[in-house]
């Protein structure tokens, strides 16, 4: 019987790049690219339009046995690259060119190369850091800084050292390619130069400012409009215009509509449109149609092309992340573009053919603008980083190579955050929920959402109610008045903007929510609520669901009519006038930004997005912010104390009790911190001892103490509070350097007088006092005031705190007025030291002014009386 035979396999999709790189200027580079690509990890940097994207994926993947995967920063542009790819390659999308955006995936089995989203890789590299079937990685416009390819940039450079076959590469329109090349340990460098058609710019600024406290002028945007409709005329060819953010962009388009009438085709691009909008925005115009105007976001600044245009009119605005910490509020805010950003914008007018770039502000404006964009990883909330970094198995990005670290301060508070959810443990490290959590498609605080929304709320339909509120709050919805319970409806009805995308990220989630296991809700474990005496209505769900994420944004309004509310986390801010939810005394908030004026209520930040709650689900979810403190305060002396209850920061209560004995030290206590340091006593004493401390820590940091005003009214428990009594009030008895000494670090602090000496001993044998620098001056010096006279010989300038600072000399004459400033005291006697001795020998001929410092005894006494010592002796 003869042996079975077994089939063939059948070879690899290879990709024609003589076909896909035709007329790219990219292609020159194609032996360069193959020969980097082959090292193993390279970077490629190529201006914008010169088919990088195009190109470089399937040159990667004909060079890799296996997957090749291709982020792109924005769904849009996935779309767009993977289309324009598999027209290219003459293949259906899904064959050998797939994609995979959050809700829509497109690959099949014989996908050889994928483009996806930073979000849907990382994801995927945390739930198998291997990346089994995967040959190759490529990060596109890695110069945009998105905290999510910052943090691919560095896992992927640690996962080569698990798969040394692992081929990655990165890509940017503008970047520090060496940078960038030292995270992947040595990569090669590919630059392919601009080729550029002629560009002519030119700049027609508005005579209306372009910004004012609530964004972008409605005169600008019409002083835009126009400039836009007249260059366009003027060409005749496709334009691109480019706005910073969605609501700006339809504006335009709407102005442009009338400006234009049916001669030109005005089309939007921006994140908010379905993905059939998107897609005719960006396929470029098809023979016999009219001319376009497409005005878009960032999304066509360097991510994707829009074939076709020769004009590019710039309003030279961009969106970006601010993080305000002290208010708990992250959000978008509009600034000036950096110059690389303007630089890249006016190019896309002259990829295919001599182009004209409209900037619509002025050279001076131009000059004013930054080089480049801050990496997001400075600026926004990193919650979800700190959970990716610890499942990672880099705790705070501890280890990890990153172009940029995060800031310390908010690292440590995500993780702090991560910890009050159950998400991570005491070492930083993921528990079991957080390692789910981290794996699920939407941010840390939408999985709580979601999992524990799932699993409170009552009724058959939980899931769903809690997938409706995470995909409304997770996607680019904005309901109007901040009224979140009105937006679900619309989208239920299909009445608002994208609702058939929500649709469809409602249904995903539900999924989810069903397949979690019981016992994976995102934070510790808690009680079923008690049942309330009726279930709440649909509005009151959402708030549940809001407020199972955000605790600390649950709001109380300040008074009866008002629209202002403050927050349990201590912020205040107020709805939009006219908003549906002003009648409700309990929120959570989803949304808060900053604002100013009237929008704000004089609050200082503007809800965007809440749902109404009721008390007691407010006291009931709220409850790991639930306090009882006694409180006591100074008045004239007087200590008053109260029993508090709150709800984080919103006072729930607070009754007059009897000051007892131990409330007067919190009471003291409180009042230091009031007033600051300013409340104490004046304590020369205590004064120069903190002073040199202070230059120690500022030389040799920890374990030595910060002595700066904040550093020290934080941690008064630790150093005043036992100074105190619990019999008197007064302030003025109080030991304040004994207070200090209690900050010493041991054994170290046996070292305080040989770092910082109160004195020092000079060569006459006397002592002067070391006058210390302010406590929070960055580089203030030590300062000896001393008569010249007693320095005589002194070649060496003293230095303190371990050699680090060297001693300035006041040198002083004998009536102890400042005669020369040095820290060079040999340079001082052989140079100035005769013009000083020139001047002053005439006036103070008592006082011995020798022609050799260097072998005259020094002394404090004058001629005469320096010989009757020689003398005696």
């Amino acid at each position: 019987m003869p042996a079975p035979q077994s089939t063939p396999r059948s070879a690899p999709h290879r990709f024609d790049l003589d076909v896909i790189g035709a007329g790219l200027p990219v292609g020159a580079a194609r032996t360069e690219l193959e020969a980097a690509a082959r090292r193993g990890a390279l970077v490629v940097t190529a201006p914008p339009g010169t088919g990088k994207t195009t190109l470089v994926p399937p040159l990667v993947a004909n060079l890799a046995d296996g997957l090749t995967l291709v982020t792109q920063p924005r769904r849009v542009a996935v779309r767009a690259a993977a289309r324009r790819l598999a027209q290219l390659d003459r293949t259906p999308l899904g064959g050998p060119v797939g994609f995979t955006v959050r809700g829509q995936r497109e690959v099949g089995t014989a996908t050889r190369l994928e483009m996806l989203t930073p979000g849907v890789l990382l994801r995927r590299l945390l739930a198998d850091p291997e990346l089994p079937g995967v040959a190759a990685v490529v990060l596109d416009e890695v110069h945009e800084r998105s905290l999510e390819t910052d943090l691919l940039l560095g896992m992927l450079a640690e996962a080569r050292q698990l798969r040394e076959d692992l081929l990655v590469g990165a890509m940017s329109a503008t970047l520090d390619a060496a940078a960038v090349a030292a995270v992947l340990d040595g990569a090669a460098i590919v630059e392919v130069p601009s080729a550029l058609h002629p560009l002519s710019i030119d700049h027609a600024p508005s005579t209306a400012p372009r910004l004012d406290v609530r964004g972008i002028t409605r005169e600008y945007l019409d002083h835009l409009a126009r400039t836009a409709a007249r260059a366009q005329r003027a060409q005749g060819s496709d334009a691109l215009v480019f706005l910073p953010g969605a609501r700006e962009v339809d504006a335009v388009v709407s102005r442009l509509q009338e400006l234009v009438g049916d001669e030109v085709e005005v089309l939007a691009l921006h994140g908010r449109l379905p993905a059939a909008q998107q897609d005719r925005a960006t396929g470029g115009r098809r023979p016999g149609e009219r001319p376009r105007i497409v005005v878009s976001t960032a999304l066509a600044e360097s991510s994707l092309t829009v074939p076709g245009v020769h004009l590019v009119v710039d309003a030279g605005l961009s969106r970006q992340v601010r993080r305000d910490r002290a208010r708990d509020m992250s959000g978008l805010v509009t600034v000036s573009a950096s110059r690389a950003a303007a630089e890249q914008r006016a190019g896309r007018a002259a990829r295919q053919g001599p182009g004209q770039a409209v900037r619509v502000f002025s050279e001076a404006e131009l000059a004013g603008m930054p080089a480049q964009s801050p990496p997001e990883i400075t600026a926004t909330d990193l919650t979800d980083a700190a959970l990716w970094l610890a499942c990672w198995g880099t705790p705070r990005g501890d280890g990890l190579p990153l172009l940029t670290p995060p800031p310390r301060a908010e690292i440590i508070a995500a993780e702090q955050t991560l910890q009050a959810l159950g998400l991570v443990d005491e070492e930083g490290r993921p528990t079991p929920s957080g390692t789910r959590v981290a794996r699920l498609p939407v941010g840390v605080r939408e999985a709580r959402a979601l999992l524990d929304g799932a699993r409170r709320l009552p009724g058959r339909e939980a899931a769903r109610t809690a997938a409706e509120v995470v995909a409304a709050v997770s996607d680019d919805h904005r309901p109007a008045g901040a009224d979140l319970p009105r937006l679900l409806q619309d989208l239920r009805s299909g009445r608002a903007p994208g609702a058939e995308r929500w649709r469809r990220e409602r249904d995903r989630l539900t999924r989810i929510a069903r397949s979690a296991p019981v016992t994976s809700q995102a934070g510790p474990a808690r009680p079923r609520p008690p049942a309330a005496p009726e279930a709440p209505d649909a509005a009151h769900e959402a708030g549940i669901v809001l407020a199972l994420a955000r605790p600390e944004r649950i709001a109380r309004r300040t008074e009866a009519g008002s629209r202002s509310y403050l927050l349990a986390s201590g912020t205040r801010a107020a709805l939009p006038e006219g908003s549906a939810l002003a009648s409700a005394p309990w929120l959570v908030v989803w949304e808060v930004q900053r604002a100013a004026g009237r929008a704000a209520d004089g609050t200082g930040a503007v809800i965007r997005a809440a749902a109404p709650l009721t008390e007691q689900d407010a006291l009931l979810l709220g409850a790991g912010l639930l306090l009882e403190e006694r409180t006591a305060l100074l008045e004239n002396g007087t200590v008053r104390a109260r029993q508090r209850r709150a709800l984080g920061a919103i006072e729930l209560s607070s009754t007059p009790v009897a000051a007892t004995a131990r409330d007067t030290v919190p009471a003291v206590l409180a009042a230091v911190r009031a007033r600051g340091l300013d409340a104490l006593p004046d304590d020369p004493g205590a004064a120069a001892l903190r002073a040199r401390l202070a230059l120690i820590h500022r030389e040799l940091g920890d374990p030595w103490p910060a002595m700066d005003e904040a550093s020290l009214l934080a941690d008064l428990e630790t150093w005043l509070a036992p100074q105190l009594s619990a019999r008197t009030t007064k302030l003025s008895a109080i030991d304040l350097k004994g207070g200090l000494r209690h900050l010493l670090p041991w054994p170290e602090a046996s070292e305080l007088a040989g770092l910082a000496p109160e004195r020092l001993a000079v060569p006459s044998g006397g002592t002067a006092r070391i006058d210390y620098p302010a406590p929070d001056a960055e580089d203030g010096r030590p300062v000896v005031s001393v008569k010249l006279q007693e320095v005589f010989g002194l070649a060496e300038t003293p230095r303190l705190v371990r050699g680090r600072v060297p001693v300035l000399f006041h040198l002083l004459s004998p009536a102890r007025r400042p005669l020369a400033v040095t820290d060079d005291l040999r340079s001082f006697w052989d140079g100035p030291y005769q013009e000083v001795r020139k001047e002053m020998r005439g006036r103070y001929p008592k006082h011995p002014w020798p022609e050799d410092p260097w072998t005259a005894p020094a002394t404090a006494r004058t001629t005469r009386g320096a010989r009757h010592s020689t003398r005696r002796g």
